[in-house]
């Protein structure tokens, strides 16, 4: 009985010690680890950003957004994350936000939207890590950006490559 209890308690310290990253679902299987991305999907209203392999979940993370999330964005300093499809068109590694990897926002379909508005629709839209600042407790906190914390930035900054299709639902 005392071997038994030293091992639950072996067990559950391991358990304890291991990281986030360690733990996988079923999809998430070391294979899987290692295929390509194909698309990065965030679901805004989740506040969740996905990295696909096909229509497989290769890895998941929770994310922070602009400071007035809900809806798309339309003008620069309006806050919001933009709502649509881009690319990831170039990366960072010297960001002040740690590490980053640009998003082509704005489309062809926004410049229109804020032509017929008379506004600047802004730009400068990044998947990002934190800034010297201890922003994370605050969920939404960036000008339209997507903000993940610095360990999951390095991973998905290694994972995803220039070209990448993003998809921003709202």
């Amino acid at each position: 009985m005392k071997k038994l209890i030293c091992l639950v308690f072996l067990l559950a310290g391991l358990v304890g010690c291991m990281q986030p990253w360690d733990i996988r679902t079923s999809s998430q299987s070391e294979s899987e680890v290692n295929l390509p991305i194909t698309s990065v999907v965030v679901q805004k209203s989740a506040r969740k950003l996905y990295l696909m392999n096909g229509k497989n979940v290769v890895r998941s993370y929770r994310i922070g957004l602009g400071f007035s999330p809900e809806g798309h964005k339309t003008t620069k300093g309006d806050g919001k994350t933009p709502e649509g499809t881009y690319r990831v068109d170039r990366k960072n590694p010297q960001s002040k936000f740690h590490l980053s990897l640009g998003i082509s926002y704005p489309n062809a379909a926004d410049r229109a939207r804020a032509e017929a508005l008379g506004v600047d629709p802004g730009g400068d839209i990044f998947i990002h890590g934190e800034d010297t600042k201890p922003h994370f407790w605050k969920r939404n906190w960036t000008q339209g950006c997507i903000s993940l914390k610095n360990e999951q930035i390095e991973e998905v900054y290694a994972l995803v490559r220039i070209g990448t299709p993003v998809l921003i639902q709202p």
